[in-house]
Protein backbone atom coordinates (compact mmCIF):
# COMPACT_ATOMS: atom_id res chain seq x y z
CA UNK A 1 0.00 0.00 0.00
CA UNK A 2 1.72 3.10 -1.13
CA UNK A 3 -0.93 5.76 -0.21
CA UNK A 4 0.41 7.22 3.16
CA UNK A 5 -1.54 10.00 5.54
CA UNK A 6 -0.05 12.51 7.76
CA UNK A 7 -1.35 13.93 10.29
CA UNK A 8 -2.08 17.60 10.35
CA UNK A 9 -3.32 20.34 12.70
CA UNK A 10 -6.70 20.35 10.98
CA UNK A 11 -6.68 16.56 10.00
CA UNK A 12 -4.57 14.53 7.70
CA UNK A 13 -3.19 14.64 4.29
CA UNK A 14 -3.06 12.03 1.57
CA UNK A 15 -0.30 11.41 -0.68
CA UNK A 16 -0.61 8.58 -3.29
CA UNK A 17 -2.88 6.33 -5.53
CA UNK A 18 -4.90 3.80 -6.88
CA UNK A 19 -5.28 1.55 -9.75
CA UNK A 20 -8.81 -0.14 -11.21
CA UNK A 21 -11.51 1.53 -8.79
CA UNK A 22 -14.91 1.03 -10.00
CA UNK A 23 -17.14 4.36 -10.54
CA UNK A 24 -13.95 6.70 -9.29
CA UNK A 25 -14.69 8.90 -12.17
CA UNK A 26 -18.12 9.86 -11.49
CA UNK A 27 -18.54 9.10 -7.66
CA UNK A 28 -19.44 11.82 -5.38
CA UNK A 29 -16.72 10.41 -2.24
CA UNK A 30 -14.12 7.64 -2.52
CA UNK A 31 -13.16 5.52 0.38
CA UNK A 32 -9.45 5.63 0.11
CA UNK A 33 -7.62 3.68 2.60
CA UNK A 34 -3.89 4.31 3.36
CA UNK A 35 -1.09 4.13 6.12
CA UNK A 36 -1.16 6.77 9.03
CA UNK A 37 1.53 6.00 11.27
CA UNK A 38 2.09 2.39 9.79
CA UNK A 39 -1.13 1.12 10.28
CA UNK A 40 -4.10 1.19 7.74
CA UNK A 41 -6.77 3.45 8.02
CA UNK A 42 -9.69 4.80 6.03
CA UNK A 43 -10.70 8.23 4.79
CA UNK A 44 -13.76 9.91 3.18
CA UNK A 45 -12.30 11.93 0.14
CA UNK A 46 -14.83 13.84 -1.79
CA UNK A 47 -14.85 14.60 -5.41
CA UNK A 48 -14.41 18.91 -5.06
CA UNK A 49 -10.95 18.15 -2.32
CA UNK A 50 -8.18 20.12 -3.69
CA UNK A 51 -5.28 17.69 -4.81
CA UNK A 52 -7.77 14.67 -5.91
CA UNK A 53 -8.81 13.56 -9.40
CA UNK A 54 -10.03 10.86 -10.70
CA UNK A 55 -9.46 9.87 -14.25
CA UNK A 56 -11.13 7.47 -16.40
CA UNK A 57 -9.31 4.88 -17.18
CA UNK A 58 -10.15 4.11 -21.13
CA UNK A 59 -9.11 1.09 -23.75
CA UNK A 60 -10.77 -1.71 -21.60
CA UNK A 61 -11.86 -4.53 -23.98
CA UNK A 62 -13.83 -6.15 -20.85
CA UNK A 63 -16.48 -4.98 -18.17
CA UNK A 64 -16.86 -1.79 -20.89
CA UNK A 65 -20.25 -0.43 -19.40
CA UNK A 66 -18.38 0.15 -16.47
CA UNK A 67 -16.31 3.21 -15.65
CA UNK A 68 -13.03 2.30 -14.10
CA UNK A 69 -10.68 4.98 -13.16
CA UNK A 70 -7.39 5.63 -11.40
CA UNK A 71 -7.72 7.57 -8.03
CA UNK A 72 -4.70 10.48 -7.95
CA UNK A 73 -3.97 11.71 -4.72
CA UNK A 74 -1.96 14.94 -4.17
CA UNK A 75 -1.24 16.45 -0.86
CA UNK A 76 -4.61 16.26 -0.29
CA UNK A 77 -6.62 17.75 2.78
CA UNK A 78 -8.74 15.68 5.16
CA UNK A 79 -10.67 17.26 7.69
CA UNK A 80 -10.38 15.00 11.00
CA UNK A 81 -14.27 13.68 10.74
CA UNK A 82 -12.98 12.35 7.70
CA UNK A 83 -11.61 9.31 9.06
CA UNK A 84 -13.33 6.58 9.86
CA UNK A 85 -13.99 5.44 13.11
CA UNK A 86 -13.88 2.11 14.60
CA UNK A 87 -11.29 0.16 13.20
CA UNK A 88 -7.44 -0.31 12.30
CA UNK A 89 -5.24 -2.71 10.49
CA UNK A 90 -5.74 -4.41 7.22
CA UNK A 91 -8.49 -6.58 8.26
CA UNK A 92 -10.75 -3.26 8.30
CA UNK A 93 -10.64 -3.06 4.33
CA UNK A 94 -10.54 -6.78 4.18
CA UNK A 95 -13.63 -7.10 5.68
CA UNK A 96 -16.11 -5.89 2.73
CA UNK A 97 -14.43 -8.57 0.39
CA UNK A 98 -16.05 -11.63 1.27
CA UNK A 99 -19.39 -10.19 0.65
CA UNK A 100 -18.39 -8.78 -2.91
CA UNK A 101 -16.83 -12.52 -3.66
CA UNK A 102 -20.00 -13.63 -2.45
CA UNK A 103 -22.39 -11.47 -5.07
CA UNK A 104 -19.65 -12.87 -7.94
CA UNK A 105 -20.11 -15.76 -7.02
CA UNK A 106 -23.73 -15.60 -7.84
CA UNK A 107 -23.22 -13.35 -10.72
CA UNK A 108 -21.18 -15.66 -13.10
CA UNK A 109 -23.77 -18.48 -12.63
CA UNK A 110 -26.15 -15.82 -14.27
CA UNK A 111 -23.98 -15.13 -16.99
CA UNK A 112 -22.81 -18.99 -17.37
CA UNK A 113 -26.47 -19.15 -17.86
CA UNK A 114 -27.15 -16.68 -21.10
CA UNK A 115 -24.11 -18.29 -22.77
CA UNK A 116 -25.72 -21.79 -22.21
CA UNK A 117 -29.67 -20.49 -23.35
CA UNK A 118 -27.92 -18.74 -26.03
CA UNK A 119 -26.33 -22.09 -27.41
CA UNK A 120 -28.96 -23.96 -27.20
CA UNK A 121 -31.37 -22.11 -28.61
CA UNK A 122 -29.21 -21.83 -31.18
CA UNK A 123 -28.62 -25.61 -31.80
CA UNK A 124 -31.90 -26.29 -32.39
CA UNK A 125 -32.33 -23.84 -35.03
CA UNK A 126 -28.25 -23.95 -36.99
CA UNK A 127 -29.33 -26.67 -39.34
CA UNK A 128 -25.97 -28.30 -40.89
CA UNK A 129 -26.32 -31.32 -43.24
CA UNK A 130 -30.00 -31.19 -43.47
CA UNK A 131 -30.37 -31.02 -39.39
CA UNK A 132 -29.98 -28.95 -36.60
CA UNK A 133 -26.24 -29.27 -34.97
CA UNK A 134 -28.44 -30.23 -32.13
CA UNK A 135 -28.82 -33.59 -33.29
CA UNK A 136 -25.05 -34.21 -33.39
CA UNK A 137 -23.17 -36.29 -30.16
CA UNK A 138 -20.34 -33.58 -29.57
CA UNK A 139 -22.95 -30.51 -29.35
CA UNK A 140 -25.43 -32.64 -26.92
CA UNK A 141 -21.99 -33.33 -25.01
CA UNK A 142 -21.10 -30.00 -24.75
CA UNK A 143 -24.97 -28.58 -23.83
CA UNK A 144 -24.98 -31.85 -20.41
CA UNK A 145 -21.60 -30.63 -19.74
CA UNK A 146 -22.78 -26.86 -19.26
CA UNK A 147 -25.93 -27.56 -17.61
CA UNK A 148 -24.44 -29.97 -15.06
CA UNK A 149 -21.43 -27.73 -14.28
CA UNK A 150 -24.24 -24.54 -13.92
CA UNK A 151 -26.17 -27.10 -11.80
CA UNK A 152 -23.62 -27.41 -9.55
CA UNK A 153 -22.50 -23.79 -9.03
CA UNK A 154 -25.90 -23.03 -8.33
CA UNK A 155 -26.12 -25.64 -5.43
CA UNK A 156 -23.10 -24.80 -4.57
CA UNK A 157 -24.36 -21.07 -3.72
CA UNK A 158 -27.59 -22.41 -2.81
CA UNK A 159 -25.87 -24.02 0.31
CA UNK A 160 -22.87 -20.48 0.66
CA UNK A 161 -26.14 -18.86 0.98
CA UNK A 162 -27.67 -20.90 3.90
CA UNK A 163 -24.44 -21.27 5.98
CA UNK A 164 -24.31 -17.10 5.21
CA UNK A 165 -27.97 -16.46 6.88
CA UNK A 166 -26.92 -18.99 9.61
CA UNK A 167 -23.85 -16.52 10.18
CA UNK A 168 -21.78 -19.49 9.88
CA UNK A 169 -19.61 -19.11 6.73
CA UNK A 170 -15.88 -18.95 6.44
CA UNK A 171 -14.07 -16.63 4.49
CA UNK A 172 -12.29 -19.78 2.98
CA UNK A 173 -15.36 -21.43 1.88
CA UNK A 174 -16.28 -17.77 -0.06
CA UNK A 175 -13.29 -18.56 -2.02
CA UNK A 176 -13.76 -21.44 -3.04
CA UNK A 177 -17.05 -20.65 -4.20
CA UNK A 178 -15.77 -17.80 -6.21
CA UNK A 179 -13.16 -19.66 -7.77
CA UNK A 180 -15.21 -22.52 -8.91
CA UNK A 181 -17.94 -20.43 -10.50
CA UNK A 182 -16.38 -18.25 -12.54
CA UNK A 183 -14.04 -20.96 -14.16
CA UNK A 184 -17.00 -22.68 -14.56
CA UNK A 185 -18.58 -20.00 -16.22
CA UNK A 186 -15.66 -18.93 -18.37
CA UNK A 187 -15.14 -22.29 -19.62
CA UNK A 188 -19.00 -22.76 -20.30
CA UNK A 189 -18.99 -19.14 -22.47
CA UNK A 190 -15.95 -20.64 -24.24
CA UNK A 191 -17.84 -23.78 -25.13
CA UNK A 192 -21.04 -21.84 -26.20
CA UNK A 193 -18.52 -19.53 -28.57
CA UNK A 194 -17.55 -23.28 -29.90
CA UNK A 195 -21.19 -24.47 -30.96
CA UNK A 196 -22.12 -21.27 -32.29
CA UNK A 197 -19.09 -21.09 -34.68
CA UNK A 198 -18.03 -18.18 -36.06
CA UNK A 199 -21.28 -16.55 -35.26
CA UNK A 200 -20.32 -16.80 -31.28
CA UNK A 201 -17.98 -13.44 -32.02
CA UNK A 202 -20.96 -11.47 -33.26
CA UNK A 203 -22.46 -8.99 -31.02
CA UNK A 204 -25.99 -10.57 -32.01
CA UNK A 205 -25.37 -12.94 -29.33
CA UNK A 206 -24.20 -12.26 -25.87
CA UNK A 207 -21.34 -14.96 -25.18
CA UNK A 208 -18.62 -13.36 -26.62
CA UNK A 209 -19.36 -9.94 -24.24
CA UNK A 210 -19.55 -12.87 -21.35
CA UNK A 211 -16.63 -14.72 -22.19
CA UNK A 212 -14.68 -11.05 -22.14
CA UNK A 213 -15.96 -9.90 -18.79
CA UNK A 214 -15.42 -13.46 -16.98
CA UNK A 215 -11.59 -12.87 -18.26
CA UNK A 216 -11.95 -9.28 -15.69
CA UNK A 217 -13.83 -11.44 -13.33
CA UNK A 218 -11.41 -14.07 -12.66
CA UNK A 219 -8.98 -11.35 -11.35
CA UNK A 220 -10.84 -8.87 -10.00
CA UNK A 221 -11.90 -9.45 -6.05
CA UNK A 222 -8.91 -12.19 -6.12
CA UNK A 223 -7.06 -14.15 -8.34
CA UNK A 224 -7.82 -17.64 -9.27
CA UNK A 225 -4.09 -18.46 -7.96
CA UNK A 226 -5.03 -16.34 -5.37
CA UNK A 227 -8.11 -18.19 -3.96
CA UNK A 228 -6.34 -21.29 -4.63
CA UNK A 229 -3.47 -20.12 -2.35
CA UNK A 230 -6.31 -19.53 0.52
CA UNK A 231 -8.17 -22.90 -0.06
CA UNK A 232 -4.85 -24.63 0.03
CA UNK A 233 -3.96 -23.09 3.33
CA UNK A 234 -7.22 -24.03 4.95
CA UNK A 235 -6.70 -27.79 3.78
CA UNK A 236 -3.26 -28.04 4.71
CA UNK A 237 -2.98 -25.51 7.75
CA UNK A 238 0.18 -24.27 5.66
CA UNK A 239 0.67 -20.83 3.91
CA UNK A 240 2.34 -21.64 0.37
CA UNK A 241 2.23 -17.58 0.07
CA UNK A 242 4.24 -16.37 2.99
Amino acid sequence: MITRAEETADGYVLNGAKMWITNGTIADVAVVWAKLNGEVRGFLVERETPGFTAPEMKGKHSLRASVTSELILQDVPIPSDNILPGGKGLKLPLSCLSQARYGIAWGVVGAAMACYDTAVAYAQTRIQFGKPIGSFQLVQAKLVDMLTEITKAQLLCLQLGRIKDANRVRFQQISLAKRNNVEMALRIARDARAVLGANGILDEYPVMRHAANLESVVTYEGTHEMHTLIVGEDITGIAAYA
